[in-house]
């Protein structure tokens, strides 16, 4: 005589006399890894030898599982940081400017763990020429010194700058930056094209700021330009990156390292921008003008981490709806 029961919602016959343990082994389960209910009522693993299998009976058999499946996506290729052949360990880029004085960019160097500075060229002090120097407290022996053309606003006096630059420290790496205007401090990118041109040619090796724009992105690089460096946002705004959209395609283009430049206030801007896939980030009015830089300096280093451990990790795809941690399936 057999007898019909259900199982997990499905019909199933068995032979009469059948114990639950036996019900088990022959469905192929594991005593030791379920848990079992009989008709609304646990079944103690104690018991199994001793209850019989009736005609009729309901049971449910629940295991513990995971969360569920999810396709399986190729991880992103960690690639190291190299701007011009040459590696670096940190992806946090810092400046120098708009610091109390130079024993407090000294010390939210040490905390952020920068490996490059941005610096800016101007006319000594004829007045007092024993006024403090950068160098006198940020080696550049140590540290990568990247001159930039922060105020200049024609490409002639971008090149005469960074020329100055080369002669004085021996720098051919440099940052361009051309602006169109002193409110908005965006790049001119016309003058900025030009300068590029120029600097090019004159053996520099450019790394650019530049707007958001992809299709100008790839025309600096065409020019030769050694990094792509586009605005978050307006420089010393603090308002993050305003268009992840058109970093997202510059960095899908680029064959050269992206470094976010401008605009990122505090870690969390840093952080979305490395989850975006840029190389790097740059900041400086967010440390400078921080209530504590060296806290911030530090701040910003864990971000860029975290962040480019975020982007490798690959994030979950985002969705409109709720979707359960445990699957649907199988529930009792």
């Amino acid at each position: 005589m057999s007898l019909n029961v259900i199982v997990n919602g499905e019909p199933r016959s068995f032979s009469s006399g059948l114990s639950v343990r036996g019900m088990l082994a022959a469905l192929g389960l594991d005593p030791k890894k379920i848990a079992v209910e009989r008709n609304l009522e646990i079944v103690p693993r104690s018991t199994y030898d001793s209850v019989l299998v009736k005609d009729g009976d309901r049971y449910e058999v629940v295991h513990f599982i995971g969360g569920g499946n999810v396709p399986i996506t190729p991880a992103v290729e960690d690639k190291p940081f190299v701007i011009a052949g040459k590696t670096y360990t940190s992806r946090l880029i810092i400046g120098t400017g708009k610091y109390k004085n130079y024993e407090d960019n000294a010390r939210a160097l040490e905390a952020s763990g920068a490996e490059i500075v941005t610096v800016a060229v101007r006319r000594v002090n004829l007045t007092d020429p024993n006024q403090p120097r950068l160098v006198d407290f940020i080696d550049p022996k140590k540290v990568t010194y990247l001159p930039n053309t922060a105020g200049c606003f024609t490409g002639e006096d971008a090149v005469r700058t960074l020329r100055l630059a080369r002669e004085a420290g021996g720098w051919d790496l440099v940052k361009l930056e051309v602006l169109g205007e002193k409110k908005l401090l965006y790049p001119d990118m016309i003058e900025t094209l030009r300068a590029t041109e120029m600097l090019t040619k004159d053996s520099f090796k450019v790394m650019v700021y530049c707007s958001d724009d992809p299709l100008m992105a790839q025309r600096l690089e065409d020019m030769g330009a050694v990094a792509i460096m586009p605005l978050a946002s307006p420089i010393g705004s603090g308002m993050g990156i305003q268009s992840t959209v058109n970093i997202r395609l510059i960095i899908e283009s680029a064959k050269v390292p992206v470094i976010v430049d401008a605009g990122i206030g505090t870690a969390s801007d840093a952080a979305v921008a490395m989850e975006l896939g840029c190389d790097a980030v740059i900041s400086n009015t967010g440390i400078a003008h921080a209530k504590d830089p060296v806290k911030m300096a530090r701040a910003m280093k864990l971000a860029v981490e975290a962040g480019r451990e975020a982007y490798l990790a690959g994030r979950m795809p985002r969705k409109n709806y709720g979707d359960p941690s445990s699957p649907m399936t199988g529930l009792i």
